[in-house]
């Protein structure tokens, strides 16, 4: 960060007031029995609170531009204490911490307790930072997993369209912010499947930065959209990282799909994004290097139609993705592919079919 970008950073803080003690953001973790992936930030001036629907204009940017303005903490000690055991890392120069733990004795399945104690390596109180988090262990008895982009496939974020966007991001919150119709009943019947007792998984990939970690848990949890993992950008900092936000290259995203492939290698996968970025292309390319575990690929239609017909010649272009592929705006028509293919159940489209129309 340059003088003039700091100093700019220094004086937004000072007068949205927020000058806060640093914290530890803790990201859900995943993996299998004997192998996990977890990680998190160490930031100072990162403001925490509760969204509420009736929240300001004013409290919502505040907030907002905290996520893009706080500062990392480097080399800070991280304890972190899970499944019996303890191991130390140290915070990188963007703050961040990650881990790959392996493990002789397999773990329990499903989501389990970490806990991370940090040293505070800034002048002032306190000492230490404390925070609690999650890991998903796969017990290898759901059916598939689902892999699915965020902004204009679950979320409407109007991702191509930049103002609108940084309205959006800046004016609305958690609670106010709006999923596609439909959607989280779709989600929930897909991560319930045929076999309810056997929970299948799902991967949020998604090229918002891992500061919009905490609002698309809250928007999630407050739309009945099912509890998941999380794999974003890098974390930005500053005015025009904010500007931004969600810009760049997409390719992370297909890096991150080939390394849950890696993870989970019994998994097959349901791919869901949107026609605004490159997800279609890269799914198609995650086919051709998986063809025998891409069980269907769901774009969610946002774009003009020349697009949509740019989508259709790429996929005719993969033989191996023939009936696999659904491109449509509506929840309920995707939903219909889902049940066609037996992975829903026939209440559960009916149900879907009912939200969407309602707008739900």
């Amino acid at each position: 960060m340059s003088l003039l970008s700091r100093h700019i950073s220094l004086t937004i803080k000072k007068w949205l007031g927020l000058r806060t003690p640093p914290v530890v953001l803790a990201y859900r973790g995943y993996g299998t029995p004997y192998r996990v992936f977890i990680r998190g930030h160490v930031l100072d001036d990162r403001l925490l609170y509760e969204p509420e629907a009736g929240d300001s204009k004013r409290k919502n940017i505040r907030a907002m531009i905290s996520r893009y303005f706080s500062t990392a903490v480097p080399d800070a000690e991280v304890q972190i204490e899970f499944a019996g055991q303890q191991k130390v890392v140290h915070t990188d120069e963007a703050g961040h911490f990650a881990v790959e733990w392996t493990f002789d004795q397999p773990l329990k399945g499903g989501w389990q307790p970490v806990k991370f104690i940090a040293s505070n390596p800034l002048p002032g109180p306190p000492d230490s930072l404390e925070r609690h988090g999650e890991v998903w262990v796969s017990s290898g008895q759901h059916e598939y997993a689902v892999i699915s982009d965020v902004d204009d496939t679950i979320l409407v974020s109007h991702a191509t369209q930049i103002l609108r966007k940084l309205r959006l991001i800046l004016t609305k919150n958690a609670k106010t912010r709006l999923p596609f119709p439909g959607v989280p009943a779709f989600y929930q019947a897909l991560c319930r499947g045929r076999q309810p007792e056997n929970r299948n998984p799902i991967f949020f990939i998604s090229s918002s930065e891992w500061n919009l970690y905490d609002f698309l848990v809250d928007f999630c949890e407050e739309r009945g959209i099912p509890k998941g993992v999380f794999l974003l950008q890098n974390l930005k900092m500053g005015l025009r990282d904010f500007l931004g936000t969600g810009g760049g290259s997409h390719n992370h995203k297909l890096d991150k799909a080939r390394h849950l492939m890696e993870v989970f290698p019994d998994t097959s996968f349901i791919l869901i994004g949107d026609s605004g970025q490159r997800d279609a292309h890269l799914y198609a390319d995650l086919a051709d290097e998986y063809p025998d575990r891409v069980m269907a690929v769901y774009i969610r239609d946002v774009t003009r139609k020349k697009n949509s017909e740019t989508i259709h010649e790429l996929y005719q272009d993969h033989p191996q993705l023939e009936g696999k592929v659904c491109l449509s705006g509506d929840t309920y028509a995707t939903a219909r592919h889902a049940f066609e293919q037996g992975w829903i159940s026939g209440e559960q489209l009916a149900q879907i079919k009912e939200v969407t129309a309602e707008g739900g």
